[in-house]
């Protein structure tokens, strides 16, 4: 699988996503899916502290067991965890954070730690003092953000001591049908060669296929519950009959709107690894397939027909 450089990592351009452990699916079956992303060549896998209420990191880190080293693990940290664990970016949280992470994933370092979003009561610099202690002694590799405007990651740069840890990753949401990112944030990545690490590729599964107009969300999808913050937000009309224009497009090629989703990501040379989670060693094998497609140059500009970028 093609590679992409994420600071000093080199990340599989299919990334596994990590939220359904703990959730959607229990240990053994977490085991499962976390093998075949590892026989599909896939090496970076991204989850959060609050993920499955703790569980996703716990459950990931022994689902690798020995392999711990064949990977590159991800996790974040700063939303409200429990009443103990308020969240937040000031360092002394960063401190306490990072090593009940390291004790769930049961490995002595991780390879990027990420704030899971900006702390407005918090300088970015004192953010970024405690991280850098974190890589100098050796408990942390790399650095990355979530969710941040970019002004924002303008200004993080900024207070980047000499010779310190920088972010080198961005993780913000971007799909096909949300492209906010392209309303100055990919400039910005571009300029600063900050890795992108693309969020809901899949529109939260509008761009899986599995949803159609006229037909009830499939049972046990993420959007059959009605009426969830999810559901509201992507189950729409308008998203929906983007999505059919999107399939008719993929179909005339021979693709599907899945492949569709990921080939158009990964176009993107801001793109380091397209992040998606999988409840299924099947879904694993259809991410990784899908990244076989490359778009040409007027495939692009004649999808930016059918879905016209952000203003």
């Amino acid at each position: 699988m093609e590679q992409r450089s994420l600071g000093s990592l080199s990340v599989s351009i299919i990334g596994l996503g990590c939220n359904n452990f703990g959730i959607r699916l229990d240990e053994a079956r977490t085991s499962t899916v976390v093998s075949a992303a590892l026989d599909a060549g896939i090496n970076f896998f991204d989850t959060a502290d609050v993920y499955g209420g703790t569980h996703s990191e716990t459950f990931l880190g022994k689902a690798l067991g020995a392999r711990r080293k064949q990977i590159l693990v991800a996790t974040k940290f700063g939303l409200r965890v429990d009443e103990r664990r308020a969240g937040g970016a000031r360092p002394e949280y960063i401190k306490s954070a990072v090593e009940e992470s390291l004790r769930r994933l049961g490995t002595d370092y991780i390879d990027l730690y990420q704030l899971h979003r900006p702390d407005l009561e918090v300088p970015i610099a004192d953010t970024l003092g405690a991280l850098d202690e974190l890589v100098r002694a050796g408990k942390v590799r790399e650095i990355g953000a979530s969710n941040l405007s970019a002004e924002q990651l303008r200004e993080a740069r900024r207070a980047v001591e000499p010779g310190a840890a920088r972010f080198v990753s961005l993780q913000n949401e971007y799909s096909l049908i949300q492209r906010a990112p392209e309303q100055g944030v990919l400039e910005e990545v571009a300029r600063q060669r900050v890795g992108f690490l693309p969020y809901f590729p899949l529109a939260s599964g509008i761009l899986s296929g599995k949803y159609t107009r006229n037909r009830p969300a499939p049972a046990g999808t993420r959007l059959a519950q009605i009426e969830t913050p999810l559901s509201t937000r992507f189950l729409t009309e308008h998203n929906l009959e983007l999505a059919e224009t999107l399939a008719g497009y993929a179909e005339r090629r021979g693709h599907s709107l899945l492949e569709l989703a990921f080939a158009w990501l990964r176009a993107h040379r801001e793109v380091a690894s397209v992040i998606a989670g999988a409840t299924s060693p099947q879904q694993v094998q259809a991410n990784v397939a899908a990244a076989a497609w490359s778009l040409s140059a007027s495939e692009l500009r004649e999808i930016d027909e059918l879905v016209p970028r952000a203003a």
